[in-house]
């Protein structure tokens, strides 16, 4: 250029220039994230959303299971009768056993049911089948409660205290095959109790404690199985919410948690205090008699007590001992309140409490002494983890209260998305008993191997294209991030589900004819019950270490 040109052209302020970097879905770093997530994210979770509707709708002429009965007879008593009748009616051997809260949900399902089928809202509930419309609005009332899920999984996506999740890890709730099994297949309302708990998460999240209290009252109020999370709700609010900020105001906002918390259990539990009947009410939500296991075992901490007790008898009565054996069998399963124990200890509701206390005790630690929000999700997971494992009756259902929560944070370290890799596997392989008849097994192998094949491609992929906590580039190659995602051992444990699978479906009919046809069910309770110990010792170790 001509200098003579240039000479009087005003200089431009000389800049360093930044490097540019690719667009990466999320990092590693714990970086925060921006106030609102790109409408990008939001849009993408709603057609994820919508996908999983259609799925849901598919699903529709499948097995139900006797919670549907459950449920549908619900629809009809919280509709054909005064709320004074509720927890008093036993016309039914379904009589109402959730908090009143949900039985007001209920009610206001039950609204429309008449306009498609008056049989919907009959008492005694009709001998005759279904007819398909009263199976449809079941169903749909299901994925209809389901769109809480999605609003909690969008404010999730949008917190202003981190930085903002991977798309992905709201794709692994809103695709989650155990929850599609257990409730558009056997037929439950856990989508709507679990968008709930999100929803109090996201307020924690954020720093709006007294809301996220208030709705985790309300949570309880719908279902009291969330019971067990309220140690590290209490311990994460007192020391959050109300101290640090002076005597005067600590105590102020304590009297306002107090408050809001008390309101919200007077709205549900008043007109049942009014009608005196809270002796009933809870007498329904918490029947101790029916015994420490459901007939169908979780894979907790009990299952290895009880196979050692079968093993310590089996042994000690080859020995000359003389050992009666009881008659509820791990060969037909355990239900009531008859001890199954043979050898050891009769266990009882009270130890069962002590154990869940005992074992939550770190996380209840780490809580007080630090209580920061960017945890809560771990910690609440946590205690939930904890009631699995120790709690009495416990459903095989209840691995969604920990599972789905902790998918929020599965891409937040490497040892996050291994843990969660096999922890959701396994929580899932562990409700294939429920659904028991032929025409449903395609759907639900289908289900998890779509589910695994989501998690290895999008893992694999976001390996790929971001960093390592340390620094170190990982290589995209399936050896690599074999090594990375699985490792050896647990890679070994995945491919046994498939050995109990061929067992259970070819060779067991063979071998014992029509003997021990509970032996199935308790190889997977058991199997199961090591990868579920192993989530619970490995989230215990993260917490103690890394909170």
């Amino acid at each position: 250029l001509d200098p003579r040109l240039t000479a009087h052209r005003p200089q431009r302020a000389q800049t360093t220039p930044h490097p540019v970097r690719p667009l990466q879905i999320s990092n590693w770093t714990t970086a925060p994230m921006a106030a609102t997530s790109s409408p990008s994210t939001a849009a993408a979770a709603m057609w994820a959303f919508a996908a999983a509707a259609c799925v849901k709708l598919l699903l529709v002429p499948t097995y139900r299971s006797t919670d549907f009965d459950v449920h549908r007879y619900w629809l009809a008593l919280t509709h054909a009768l005064p709320a004074r009748q509720w927890y008093t009616d036993a016309s039914s051997e379904w009589t109402l056993d959730y908090p009143p809260f949900f039985a007001y949900f209920s009610r206001l399902l039950s609204l429309p049911a008449p306009f498609v089928d008056a049989s919907l809202v009959d008492i005694p509930v009709p001998a005759a089948p279904p007819s398909s419309a009263y199976i449809l609005y079941l169903r749909l009332t299901v994925a209809f409660s389901d769109l809480l899920l999605l609003a909690s999984i969008l404010l999730l996506a949008r917190d202003a205290r981190r930085r903002q999740r991977p798309f992905l890890a709201l794709l692994l709730v809103l695709w989650s095959p155990a929850l599609l099994i257990v409730d558009h297949i056997h037929f439950q309302y856990n989508g709507f109790l679990m968008g709930l708990l999100l929803l109090s998460l996201h307020f924690l999240e954020q720093g709006k404690d007294l809301a996220g209290g208030v709705v985790f009252a309300a949570l309880l109020c719908s279902k009291h199985l969330f019971l067990v999370a309220a140690p590290v709700y209490f311990v994460y609010l007192f020391r959050h919410y109300c101290c640090g900020r002076g005597l005067a105001r600590g105590l102020g906002r304590l009297v306002l948690m107090g408050a809001g918390v008390v309101a919200v259990f007077a709205m549900a539990f008043a007109p049942f205090v009014y009608y005196g009947q809270m002796q009933q009410l809870l007498s329904r939500l918490f029947p101790f008699g029916r015994g420490l296991f459901h007939a169908y075992w979780a894979p907790n901490f009990w299952v290895f007590y009880i196979v050692l007790d079968k093993i310590l008898a089996f042994l000690l009565r080859r020995l000359g001992f003389s050992i009666e054996i009881p008659e509820a069998s791990f060969t037909r399963g355990l239900v009531g309140d008859s001890s199954p124990f043979s050898v050891l200890p009769k266990v009882t509701p009270i130890t069962t409490f002590l154990l869940v206390i005992l074992a939550m005790t770190p996380c209840l630690v780490k809580a007080f002494a630090n209580p920061q929000s960017k945890h809560i999700i771990r910690w609440v997971a946590y205690a939930c983890s904890c009631g699995f494992m120790f709690g009495w009756h416990v459903h095989e259902k209840a691995s969604l209260h920990f599972t789905i929560p902790l998918a929020l944070i599965a891409m937040d370290s490497l040892d996050d998305v291994r843990h969660y890799f096999l922890l959701s596997i396994v929580s899932c392989y562990s409700l294939f008993p429920l659904l028991f008849e032929d025409q449903e097994y395609p759907i639900k192998v289908l289900l998890l191997l779509t589910y695994g094949a989501l998690m290895w491609v999008g893992f694999s992929s976001h390996f790929a294209a971001n960093p390592a906590p340390g620094g170190e580039k990982l290589d995209a190659s399936d050896n690599i991030v074999e090594k990375k995602l699985t490792g050896w051992i647990s890679l070994g444990y995945l491919l046994g589900m498939f050995a109990i699978e061929f067992w259970s479906r070819l060779f067991h009919h063979h071998v014992y004819g029509d003997r021990l046809p509970f032996l199935p069910l308790m190889i997977v309770s058991v199997y199961c019950g090591i990868g579920m110990m192993y989530s619970w010792i490995w989230q215990l170790s993260w917490i103690i270490r890394h909170t």
